[in-house]
C-alpha cells in the first residue's frame, strides 16, 4: 500500500453532488455564484433562489475548508431546497501518540459518545475494497438555544483503514432527518468506491 498521498485516494463523485473548493485556492463568492447558477439552470431566473443557494454553498465550501478533507461534496438534489447532506473524504496518519492505525483505533475515535450525542453510536464491523472499516452512525444536538430545544445532525461515517501507516474517514452529514436512510445507503454505496491508488 502506498504511503498518503491526497493523489492517491479516489471517491466517486455521486449524481447531484457538488465537488466543493477545499484545497484550491479560489474565490468562493464566484465560485459559489458560478455554481449555483448552474444547478438552478439558465433559464431560472429567480434571483432569490440563486443568491440562497449561492450563500450556502460558499458557507459548505469554508465550512469544509477548515477540516481540510481530501475531497468534500455537497449533495444537492433538489436544488430549491438547497444542500441536502455534506460528503467529506479525510485521512488520519499515524503520529507519534497512535503510531499504527487499526480498525478498532478508527472505531473508537468514530464511535466515541460526547456531550452532544443525541442517542449512542452504533458501529459495525464491514470489509471494502479500499480495506477493513468500521460503519458508525451516530446523532448530535446542535446549536442548543435557552430553551433547551436544539438541531439535530446525523451522520453516517466509515473508518478505513488502509494500511498501519494511515486510515480515512468517509462522512456524510444531515440535518434533514426524513432521508436518514436514503443517506445512509448513499453513504454506503460511496464507500464501496473508495480506492487507494499507487
Amino acid at each position: 500500500m502506498p504511503e498518503f498521498a491526497a493523489a492517491t485516494v479516489r471517491l466517486r463523485t455521486p449524481e447531484d453532488a457538488v465537488a466543493l473548493p477545499v484545497r484550491a485556492s479560489v474565490d468562493l463568492r464566484a465560485w459559489a455564484a458560478e455554481t449555483a447558477r448552474g444547478l438552478v439552470g439558465r433559464d431560472d431566473d429567480e434571483p432569490k433562489l440563486l443568491d440562497a443557494l449561492a450563500a450556502e454553498l460558499r458557507e459548505a465550501a469554508a465550512d469544509s475548508r477548515e477540516r481540510g478533507p481530501i475531497t468534500a461534496l455537497s449533495y444537492v438534489p433538489e436544488p430549491r431546497l438547497g444542500e441536502l447532506a455534506r460528503i467529506e473524504l479525510s485521512a488520519l496518519v499515524a503520529d507519534d501518540m497512535y503510531p499504527e492505525v487499526t480498525v478498532d483505533l478508527l472505531r473508537s475515535y468514530l464511535a466515541a459518545p460526547t456531550a452532544d450525542s443525541y442517542r449512542p453510536p452504533e458501529a459495525e464491523l464491514r470489509t471494502l475494497p479500499a480495506g477493513p472499516a468500521v460503519r458508525v452512525r451516530h446523532a448530535y444536538v446542535r446549536d442548543v438555544g435557552r430553551d433547551g430545544l436544539g438541531t439535530v445532525l446525523e451522520t453516517c461515517a466509515y473508518g478505513i483503514r488502509a494500511d498501519e501507516t494511515w486510515g480515512l474517514v468517509l462522512l456524510t452529514s444531515w440535518q434533514a432527518l426524513a432521508h436518514t436512510d436514503p443517506l445512509c445507503e448513499l453513504t454506503d454505496e460511496l464507500a464501496r468506491t473508495v480506492r487507494v491508488t499507487s
